[in-house]
């Protein structure tokens, strides 16, 4: 991960760039337009950045740092692009072949015309590590099969200091190893390519296909796809979010803690035109025995609005630890 000794290409340092924009506009909170206005750029510049369609510029990679608090992760990105642009610059040799035409992807999902009818997040603490669990029924109103669907998981220990978040997962970087990631769709096993392998991010493409078969989503469809995976508490934090990226008709959460560590819950909701402000419906506790449970639900969130659930263990001193975002 983030290996300077290696050369990348300008295109994929633009991607590592955007990449970078991304995670830390997602880790405080900020909507693409609400990045834009803060910066001062037009409200679809920030998209257009992401997206790919506009290479970064030192006066936005400047200002995103400063806007953002980044502790110039992102500013260093821009140098990284920098550096691979003025290389290739040097080696070209006239007649350069044009290069490629990428094909555009959408930011999350392999088709605009995908709606989420019904998105349940289950979240389980056995007190050493997190283990997240994610049900999602999707539905194609598109007009072409849907072949992969891109999650991000992105952490941020220390969101108030970004250089000692940021030197603590150079030291401690989440691995493929220790995520144990896995997806399943119609009882077959999913494929998965990694987009952006971070320290602290990872973009994934699920893919609706395995060794044995393909199964798009055709239009029409309605699927299940569940994927999982584990993060330690030292890289975890003591809230989770959940972001609206796709229309969706109902969005579940659950929490679950051992009931020896006494946890509480409060939640607060943020979108594109309002400030963060408590839930308008307080998660609903169940103690079972040794567990116990926290579980809230809405129904038609707003498209781009923020759920998070923030908690803590009265009968354990508090870690030195602040926050998890998963998609």
């Amino acid at each position: 991960m983030d290996t300077q000794d290696e050369e990348i290409t300008a295109e994929q340092a633009a991607e590592d760039f955007a990449a970078e924009v991304a995670r830390w506009r997602e880790v405080r909170g900020l909507s693409k337009r609400a990045l834009a206005q803060a910066m001062g750029f037009d409200p679809s510049y920030v998209s257009h950045v992401e997206s790919g369609r506009h290479k970064p510029s030192a006066e936005f990679a400047r200002l995103a740092d400063e806007v953002m608090n980044s502790g110039k992760a992102i500013w260093r990105r821009w140098l990284d692009y920098e550096q691979a642009k003025s290389r290739e610059i040097r080696a070209r040799r006239p007649p350069a072949a044009p290069p490629a035409q990428r094909r555009p992807e959408q930011p999350y999902a392999a088709g605009s015309a995908l709606v989420v009818e019904h998105d349940a997040a289950h979240l389980h603490y056995d007190g050493r590590a997190y283990r997240l669990t994610m049900r999602r029924r999707l539905r194609n109103t598109g007009t072409e099969p849907v072949t992969r669907y891109l999650i991000r998981i992105s952490v941020d220990r220390y969101p108030g200091d970004p250089e000692q978040s940021n030197a603590h997962y150079r030291a401690h970087p989440l691995t493929w190893d220790e995520l144990d990631l896995t997806a399943t769709c119609r009882g077959e096993a999913m494929r998965w390519q990694a987009k952006h392998d971070r320290d602290a991010f990872k973009e994934i493409w699920l893919l609706f296909d395995n060794e044995h078969g393909r199964f798009p989503l055709y239009p029409g469809e309605s699927v299940w796809i569940e994927y999982a995976y584990t993060v330690g508490d030292d890289k975890w934090g003591n809230w989770f979010q959940r972001a609206v990226r796709l229309p969706t008709e109902q969005l579940e959460v659950q929490l679950a803690f051992p009931a020896a560590l006494d946890p509480v819950v409060w939640g607060t909701e943020t979108s594109m035109t309002a400030e963060a402000s408590p839930l308008r419906t307080p998660p609903v506790r169940r103690d079972d025995g040794a567990e116990r449970t926290f579980t809230w639900i809405t129904t038609t969130p707003a498209l781009h609005a923020r759920y998070r659930l923030e908690w803590r263990f009265r009968a354990r001193p508090e870690h030195d630890m602040e926050q998890g975002e998963f998609s």
